[in-house]
């Protein structure tokens, strides 16, 4: 009888630890109560999803590569402008502290930087090797861009001149950061050192001269977070995600310095080469660490608009209508009511609707010539209508938001099957027929 009931006990705990695990995975998303509880396991869900999606791995290796060949113009930039305020030993240092792990390549790059310096540094080759220098490293920021604007479900980037003076503006304010956290650093420790009455502050400088990688990279990520989107970020979610991935790079950091003296302990021939792969494994880990917090920043924003996590392709074609509807409707409905209009993303939070959905079909709407961004002060754009939606039927916005796109995409299609066109054509037409009587406006959206 007691085994009866021990063996009762323990399959009811199986099923409720089942029950429990498929609510993380998949049954949160239908959860539509807003406590701590189901917005820090959508998180945690929406975390994990991302750092194993393979579509921020693909980006993380593109990054990878575009690293790899900007690294040397980029190290050149910096060390020139330590130059210019001739502190470039203290900016060398303060590179080494900040990528302990990557020493060996730090050094090997640094090497091509003097060369690439001293080659592009007499006759006509200063102008050019200085565009060529500032190019490479604005097409890599570029690029940062836009990943993390794909993240944010932003399709348009900032205009090329915005993007120079930011992406010049970033370039000169890094190395003048890392100077000047360096050369607090030395300056802490020197005076607790040198000051007798001091000397009982030093166990607590050292521990904050220790800490201090970790807090210029949990500043850098969360700067980035907040700053390259090309959207409103608000920065207490981007400072909470720079915090967890700046914790993630130093444990990486210490992963890969034992990593290295484990190589080289074990294969001497070997390990004088291995700086070279490990490091193309840390750029890629550490730059889908990054990809991850970006995700994790735009998850604790707008966690309560991924309520479907499912594959946007098993969607039927009604509910691509529904959501088109309720788009063009709320846009049309808040330009006859002279209302401020709404951008995608906050559609989407106010009617509960999955946002990557809702920004796609914005998207769509905009290249049909249906909807187009009204911009305000900042970075905060709304959708308005494009086209007069006083008397715009639910009938004729289906039938025009059925035909966006190229008629005759497919090469032969109007001549091999013009006789199934001919039939077809009036069919369509007339499919919606019966919503011609019903405005747009007019739809009931509560």
């Amino acid at each position: 009888m007691e085994k009866k009931e021990t063996t009762g006990k323990i399959a009811a705990i199986i099923d409720k630890a089942k029950a429990l695990y498929d609510y993380c995975t998949d049954g949160v998303w239908a959860d539509t109560r807003n406590t701590p509880w189901v917005r820090f396991v959508k998180i945690i869900n929406l975390s994990v999803r991302s750092f194993f999606d393979k579509g921020l791995q693909n980006q993380s290796m593109a990054l990878t590569y575009s690293t790899v060949l900007s690294i040397v113009p980029a190290f050149a930039l910096l060390v020139a402008i330590g130059r210019g305020f001739g502190l470039q030993d203290l900016l060398q240092n303060a590179i080494y502290n900040f990528l302990p792990s990557q020493h060996r390549g730090i050094e090997t790059a640094l090497s091509f930087v003097d060369s690439y310096l001293s080659s592009a540094s007499s006759g006509v080759f200063v102008g050019v090797g200085l565009i060529v220098l500032l190019w490479t490293v604005i097409s890599l920021l570029s690029q940062i861009e836009d990943v993390f604007n794909s993240i944010w479900g932003v399709t348009q980037g900032r205009a090329f001149y915005q993007k120079v003076t930011d992406y010049i503006a970033i370039c000169l304010m890094i190395p003048v950061l890392m100077i000047c956290s360096s050369g607090v650093s030395i300056f802490m420790s020197n005076v607790v050192q040198d000051n007798i009455h001091l000397a009982f502050l030093t166990d607590g400088v050292n521990i904050l001269l220790e800490l201090a990688p970790l807090v210029l990279s949990w500043l850098a990520m969360s700067l980035a977070f907040f700053l390259i989107p090309n959207c409103k970020v608000q920065f207490k979610y981007a400072a909470i995600s720079g915090a967890i991935c700046a914790i993630g790079f130093q444990i990486l950091q210490l992963l890969f310095i034992n990593g290295q003296i484990y190589v080289s302990k074990y294969n001497a021939i070997y390990g004088s080469f291995a700086f070279l792969p490990l490091m193309l494994v840390w750029l890629q880990l550490s730059w889908l660490l990054m990809l991850a917090g970006c995700m994790v920043a735009y998850s604790m924003q707008n966690v309560f608009t991924y309520n479907m996590m499912g594959d946007t392709r098993k969607l039927s074609v009604r509910e691509w209508h529904n959501i088109a509807l309720i788009v063009m409707a709320v846009a049309a409905r808040r330009f006859e009511g002279g209302e401020k209009p709404l951008s995608a993303q906050q559609i989407a939070v106010k009617y509960y609707l999955p946002v990557k959905l809702v920004v796609r079909v914005a998207d769509l709407l905009r290249s049909g010539g249906m909807l187009y961004d009204v911009k305000f002060q900042g970075s905060e754009t709304g959708i308005s209508p494009a086209m007069e939606t006083g008397s715009l039927t639910v009938g004729e916005f289906l039938r025009r938001f059925d035909g966006i796109g190229g008629k005759d995409s497919i090469p032969g299609f109007a001549m091999n099957f013009a006789a199934l066109r001919h039939r077809l054509t009036p069919l369509y037409q007339k499919a919606y027929e019966d919503f011609d009587t019903l405005l747009l406006k007019d739809l009931p959206l509560n």
